[in-house]
């Protein structure tokens, strides 16, 4: 039988690419790891790890594996730390998982809220650039709730919070867009070179459709990794940027365009199982405080 001791040493073997570099990290000898890799690799009955000149990978039956164990992982921790709050020894943590542009524009006033109503319990984020990372992540255990585009199909509770309005944003007295312009085409801006996402990132995928439906393929002037980096840049000149209105900063230099025909995408909070008391406190505090429009934005709109 595995133990979660196994596990751990498989999962950081295979997130250090070496022994030798998981050895020190877990602060135990070389040889005593390889041991109790080998007795993992005893007790599921096959190699689970591919022993190269300069590396160390997975085999196929460790690849099956891996999320399995990473997932075990994750929950040994969430019992630890709901036994030591039965204790009295922690005040609680609330781990969320979400993309990037949620953690930019919807968050802060949540997690503002709730550190003024729940100051010593932690919230510990997970953020990732795509949802389908997002939903791959929540499968493995990675967190208690979930934050953005719902799964197509998901069968713990999910929880919709409402559709999340794309906008365009241009700089200041843009020349191709004339000034009593309220909403614009995303084919009007078919030539322009655009600030686009880099590839993988959910945003880059939102663009390259809602272009595509509109009839063409955006060329980018640049492209950025950070969500918070697009409106700033197409402020700046550099092509028009395709953002959620939520991440739109505050205060705000550039030009904010609707999109027609309009542009929105649901998102959700969701988990695998019913909501323990800290993460149904921070579900209604999430459905309280969630701005898909802020205030700031609504005002730049013409």
């Amino acid at each position: 039988m595995a133990t979660l001791r196994q596990l751990e040493y498989l999962v950081r073997v295979v997130d250090e690419g070496s022994f030798t570099r998981a050895a020190e990290l877990l602060h135990v000898s070389q040889p005593a790891l390889s041991h109790q890799v080998r007795a993992l690799e005893r007790a599921v009955g096959g190699a689970l790890l591919e022993r190269l000149p300069r590396a160390v990978r997975p085999t196929p039956m460790g690849r099956a594996l891996l999320p399995h164990a990473r997932a075990a992982l994750a929950e040994a921790e969430r019992a630890r730390c709901a036994a030591r709050r039965a204790a009295g020894l922690e005040r609680g943590e609330v781990q969320v998982a979400t993309v990037y542009s949620v953690t930019l524009g919807i968050l802060p006033p949540v997690l503002r809220a709730w550190h003024r109503a729940y100051e010593g319990v932690r919230v510990r984020l997970f953020e990732h650039r795509h949802a389908d990372e997002l939903e791959q992540a929540m499968l493995a255990g990675q967190a208690d709730l979930a934050i953005g585009p719902p799964p197509p199909s998901w069968d713990g509770p999910v929880r919709p919070l409402g559709e999340e309005e794309f906008v365009v944003v241009l700089p200041p007295g843009d020349p191709a867009v004339p000034a009593a312009t309220t909403q614009v085409g995303l084919g009007r801006l078919a030539t322009r070179d655009w600030v686009h996402y880099a590839p993988g990132h959910g945003l880059a995928e939102v663009l390259d459709r809602a272009a595509a439906d509109a009839g063409f393929r955006p060329r980018a002037a640049v492209r950025t990794e950070q969500t918070a980096a697009a409106p700033v840049l197409a402020a700046a000149g550099l092509g028009p940027a395709l953002v959620p209105a939520s991440i739109v900063p505050d205060p705000f230099a550039g030009r904010v365009l609707r999109v027609d025909p309009p542009l929105r995408r649901p998102l959700a909070a969701y988990a695998r199982d019913e909501p323990d008391v800290l993460s149904a406190a921070f579900l209604d505090l999430l459905t309280r405080h969630t701005r898909l429009l802020p205030t700031h934005v609504r005002a730049l709109l013409p």
